[in-house]
Parts: structure tokens; sequence; C-alpha cells
């Protein structure tokens, strides 16, 4: 069997957290239960060199007042918040491991929430940003409908994006595949990462195709979607089960407390 060239270093970062109500990610759950849940963001390093997915909140849209009260104060009963940070959450995960946002050879978002969109801004005007055209369509539509939804358009309505717009399933980069998971947004996407080498190992990162291990253990529906009936998440939840079990690959929920490490505790795997 001939060498496999896929990921050489992967790194789980989270870039801050969100308090919210446990039916937001469980749906059906009494939305009196609150949870704290981090932000993801996974930096990858390929053949073709460095790779993001996602790229957690806009801290401006946090910290000045007047825009937190239009993009954060209303929402769904969630609060958003930041690691303490030197320059941005996102540059500081990144230059712990001696990087840049130069360095950064593509990006993909797996959705335009504000949580996974808000750093877009470090990588316009070049750097390949791949999207589901579908995703990229409902996000420069109606901007009330958006922003009620939890987009903020802010973020990603800019010219100088270098969108590269995927119709589905797709691969994104040396080693990442793109699976298109809709249901908690019109063009959600989770990923499959691929290790370097011979040996079949990797992981598959579902994003918020289902937030919890729970989504997954029980195959119940998660509690944020856009125009779907809530047993359509869980076929995208069975799906990226059924993707997992074929390759033997572990299955990381998109904001479970438990696996995703704190900001301090970075390094997921190195493959050498």
């Amino acid at each position: 069997m001939g060498r496999r060239f896929g990921v050489r270093q992967l790194y789980m970062f989270t870039v801050g957290w969100e308090e919210l109500p446990k039916s937001w990610s469980v749906y059906g759950t009494d939305s009196s239960e609150r949870l704290v849940e981090p932000v993801p963001m996974v930096l990858l390093e390929t053949v073709d060199g460095w790779f993001l997915l996602d790229t957690g909140f806009n801290k401006v849209l946090i910290e000045n007042r007047e825009l937190y009260r239009r993009f954060h104060s209303r929402f769904h009963m969630i609060k958003p918040i930041l690691p303490k940070y030197n320059e941005d959450p996102l540059i500081d995960a990144i230059n712990k491991v001696g990087l840049g946002a130069k360095d950064i050879s593509g990006v993909a978002i797996s959705h335009l929430h504000n949580d996974h969109s808000g750093g877009i801004r470090h990588f316009a005007g070049g750097t390949p940003i791949f999207i589901q055209k579908q995703e990229l369509e409902f996000g420069l539509g109606d901007q009330v409908k958006c922003e009620s939804d939890g987009y903020a358009r802010v973020d990603y309505d800019d010219p100088s994006v270098n969108w590269i717009q995927l119709e589905g399933d797709g691969r994104v980069a040396p080693g990442v595949e793109a699976i298109f998971t809709p249901g908690h947004t019109p063009g959600h996407m989770s990923f499959v990462v691929h290790f370097d080498g011979e040996e079949s190992s990797g992981l598959v990162f579902a994003f918020d195709a289902g937030d919890l291990h729970e989504n997954f253990d029980d195959e119940v529906a998660i509690g944020g979607f856009i125009d779907v009936e809530p047993r359509q998440t869980v076929e995208q939840i069975v799906k990226l089960k059924q993707i997992s079990k074929s390759y033997n690959y572990q299955l990381i929920p998109g904001h479970d407390p438990t696996v995703w490490p704190g900001a301090n505790e970075n390094l997921m795997r190195k493959v050498h």
C-alpha cells in the first residue's frame, strides 16, 4: 500500500465559550438547564501548508457595546465569552505554534454563525476560504432573517474574500474532506481528517451537526436548526456516525465541554 499524504499535525483550540440553554444543543431539553460550551477551531498541517477549520468570534462584536446589543444581547439567551488574549483569540492561538495569519494557506468554514465566522476578516484579500454555496447564498440573503438566526453579516460580507464555493461533499485540503450536513444551517458542513502515513487513522469533526456526545450516543436532534424539522438533523447525525464507523475514526462533537481542551491545553495530535 502506498503512502497516504494526509494531515501531519493537528491542533484543537478553544477560542471562546458560550453560556447557553442546553436546549440549543439537545432538542426538547428544559431551557432552564444551561451549559458553558467551548467555541472550536482546528489547525492542520498538510503537505500543502497550514489550514484552518472555522475561526471563532469577532471580538469587536462582543466588546463594542452597540455591536454587542445588535448581534448578541437578544439572541436566544446565548452569552458569548472571550478568552484572555493579547491580540485576538484566533491570532493568539496560532501564534502558540509559531504561526501568523499570513502562514495559513486555506480556511474552511463549517457555517456562517457568528461563533464560527468571526475570524474570516484575518484572511480577506486572497487566502482561499471554502464554504458551501448554499450557506453563502443564505448568509448574503435576507439580512433581518440572518441576524435573527445568529449570523453577523459584517463578518463575511467582504468583496475581497476569496470564496471557494462547494456544492456537496468535496476535498478542501490534502487529507481533509468536507461533508455536506445541512440542517443546523442551510449549508452546514462537517469534516473528515485523514492523518499522514499508511496507517488508517483520523478524526471526524461534526461541528454543529451535533454539539454533544449525547446527540450521537442517543441519536437525538440538535436544538438549533433553520427551515427544517428536528428529525432532519438526526439524519446528519446518523450520516456522520456511519462515516466514522466506515473509517474507524473517532467522531468529535462540535461543542462538547468534555472533548475540546481548554485554552492552554491545545495540542491534540502530532503525526510524525
